[in-house]
């Protein structure tokens, strides 16, 4: 008997096996790539490397799990790995406090992953992700639209040009068949896209309130999606139920 028995009665001997010496890296650890990390760890991944450069805001509270008002203004990455230890005080957890773009991509082994999570915003950084991923032949699944959503029931699991309706989806279809990728897995949502209704009092361009130190405050990004804790939450537990899945080889 173990803390991964009930998991093991589903999965099977075999699987944990399987689960327990792959090494996943998970690129972005906010309202989708959290709950990535959480289902993962429960579920007998133990070796992590955890990326992102930002740190946990006060606008985090509404829907990221490692959001609390004691991890306010921490490094996102020191706190999942921390409540990653206290889940499984066997993982090994590599953390990068690093914003992933193509200028920073030669920081990380790519070859050494068994699986990567593309759980990042930016359509640059994402592309350079998949092209770093299939170069090196390592298994990725990306995480398209979850923001300005409130129907966590619209989200599928498909390949890239199978997808619809997600604007964010139609433009990397069009960026990656540019660059001759064939296939990318990824989980997107089917709902409409919902006009966020900024009010000077909402607007966090203009009264922006990221921890000292952030590197990218609100002020400096182009776009501030709403979000609720339902929706992102679900799509990171969907994508961790394909990486489960693929590492056990269980269909």
């Amino acid at each position: 008997m173990n803390q991964f028995s009930r998991s093991e009665l589903l999965l099977g001997a075999e699987a944990m096996k399987k689960l327990g010496e792959a090494r996943v890296a998970i690129f972005g650890i906010g309202g989708v790539g959290g709950f990535v990390v959480e289902a993962l760890v429960r579920c007998g991944i133990k070796k992590f490397d955890l990326i992102d450069d930002d740190k946990v805001c006060l606008t985090n509270l509404n829907r990221q799990i490692i959001a609390t008002r004691k991890t306010l203004g921490k490094y996102k990455v020191d706190v999942m790995k921390e409540r990653v230890l206290e889940i499984n005080p066997e993982a090994e957890v590599v953390t990068h406090r690093c914003f992933f773009t193509r200028e920073t991509a030669d920081q990380f082994d790519f070859a050494s992953y068994d699986y990567v999570v593309d759980a990042i915003d930016t359509v640059t950084g994402k592309i350079e992700l998949v092209l770093r991923c299939k170069e090196k032949n390592v298994p990725i699944i990306s995480c398209m639209g979850a923001g300005n959503k409130l129907d966590p029931t619209r989200f599928e699991v498909a390949d890239i040009y199978k997808t619809s309706v997600c604007p964010l989806a139609k433009v990397m279809r069009k960026e990656l068949a540019a660059r001759g990728i064939k296939d990318l897995k990824v989980v997107y949502s089917k709902e409409p896209v919902i006009k966020p209704m900024e009010s000077a009092e909402t607007g966090c361009r203009r009264n922006c309130i990221c921890p000292p130190g952030t590197a990218r405050k609100c002020t400096d990004r182009r776009q501030i999606p709403g979000s609720v804790s339902f929706v992102p939450s679900v799509a990171g537990l969907i994508i961790a139920g394909e990486v489960i899945k693929d590492i056990a080889g269980i269909r």
